[in-house]
């Protein structure tokens, strides 16, 4: 039986989603023992029944929407990048906290939140998409090509910056790579370049000499810190993860055998690929970071056979933002990194932020959906 009948779009990124998508479920059913027993009195068949959910209604989320016309999106983008502010400003104010930050809203009648920087990224990218798009003609003009572009850029990355810095810093990558594909002009690309340049290097300062001066900036410092120093009592995540690392080897220790999750805060999501390799080994832990990389290599592909500017520009950021923010979840496992907080991609667990990773991929999906049929009509004509 050929499941792949039933669906469209490029084969390999739904062969890649399905498998990683397994290994979620079989990785996070092993991590969550110690939050099974610090809050359901070791009841880990309740995480499980509710990821085992989560991720089969993110593949059927992602089923529909590549089953709508990916040109949708780019109307719907006018409206979620207006609702994308307000709800990350009523976030900073109103929204539950953890760890110093708040980034969630609660969704009314359930026991579910969503980042609501989530929301905003996808919105964001998208839009950014339809303006290069619809501007191509003035793209090199200052005023009417560049600002209309880049002042969404801004306000969105500067909502997201303070409690969420890896996300907002991701995100404008995402955009400027965008806007490089885009055309915009040379002289207006080093002035972005710039003028983040001189934001970041502000931020490190008052995070430095004044710490509380800004939201989680004492909790930026002491990362930053701790990952220089390499000292192992203000690094205790990255140790615990090099430790888990270690005892894997090149086969891994066996699924459910893994020690450090006792002792790994975040082994469920942020620090999931250290889980990965305990387990399942150095192998597999380098077949996880292929399948990525496939899917970086089909969405390229898919942006170059799309014979829209729009889809082009959408399919290559999406699939950029969401690879990259794979690979620095990896780097920050392995300690390539100061800890960020950035999930790994359709394998932590997660609610809300694995629905959006699919609406993610059933978008690029659409994108390639799309083309096949053009290419069909043109072979048939």
């Amino acid at each position: 039986m050929n499941l792949f009948k039933y669906i469209k779009g490029d084969r390999v990124i739904w062969a890649a989603v399905l498998l990683l998508s397994l290994l979620s479920v079989l990785v996070v059913y092993s991590s969550v023992v110690a939050l099974a027993y610090r809050y359901k009195g070791g009841d880990t068949a309740s995480y499980l029944i509710k990821h085992v959910f989560i991720v089969s209604s993110g593949i059927l989320l992602m089923y529909f929407i590549h089953k709508v016309k990916y040109t949708y999106f780019s109307r719907i983008s006018q409206v979620a990048i207006i609702l994308a502010a307000p709800l990350l400003l009523y976030t900073l104010v109103n929204g539950i906290s953890a760890g110093e930050a708040s980034r969630w809203l609660a969704i009314p009648g359930t026991s579910l939140t969503f980042q609501t920087s989530d929301f905003a990224k996808l919105a964001l990218i998208t839009y950014v998409a339809r303006m290069l798009t619809i501007k191509q003609d003035q793209i090199k003009d200052f005023k009417t090509g560049f600002l209309p572009i880049v002042v969404p850029v801004g306000i969105i990355c500067a909502l997201i910056l303070p409690a969420n810095f890896s996300t907002a810093a991701l995100l404008f990558l995402t955009c400027f790579v965008l806007m490089f594909i885009g055309r915009v002009h040379a002289k207006h690309m080093l002035l972005l370049v710039g003028s983040g340049l001189v934001v970041g290097l502000l931020i490190i300062v008052i995070i430095f000499n004044f710490p509380n001066a800004i939201p989680r900036g004492a909790t930026w410092k002491a990362r930053i810190e701790g990952f220089s120093s390499g000292d192992s009592d203000s690094n205790f995540q990255a140790e615990q993860a090099k430790i888990a690392i270690a005892s894997g080897g090149v086969i891994g220790m066996g699924p459910g055998k893994s020690m450090q999750r006792n002792f790994l805060p975040q082994a469920s999501s942020d620090f999931i690929f250290a889980i990965v390799i305990e387990e399942w080994g150095l192998i597999t832990a380098i077949i996880v970071v292929f399948l990525y990389l496939i899917l970086l290599f089909r969405g390229v592909r898919i942006a170059n056979k799309s014979e829209k500017t729009f889809g082009s520009l959408l399919a290559i950021g999406l699939t950029f933002n969401l690879v990259f923010q794979a690979m620095i979840n990896m780097a920050v496992a392995v300690n390539l990194l100061p800890v960020t907080g950035q999930p790994l991609p359709l394998i932590s667990m997660g609610g809300t932020s694995i629905w959006f990773t699919s609406i993610a991929i059933g978008i690029i999906l659409s994108v390639s959906r799309d083309g096949e049929e053009e290419g069909g009509q043109n072979a048939t004509a």
